[in-house]
């Protein structure tokens, strides 16, 4: 039997999973604007 992305978003949102953890670092990750992976907007005109 195979995995789906259905498998992939229960372990993302499983806070018992290493997945999860992971995922949370990524969203972090996303909305700090001192990371570079930051993709928010850029306020330096």
């Amino acid at each position: 039997m195979s995995r789906t992305e259905n498998d992939d978003r229960s372990d993302s949102m499983n806070p018992n999973n290493d997945a999860y953890d992971d995922a949370m670092d990524n969203h972090a990750d996303q909305l700090n604007p001192n990371n570079d992976e930051y993709q928010g907007s850029d306020d330096e005109d």
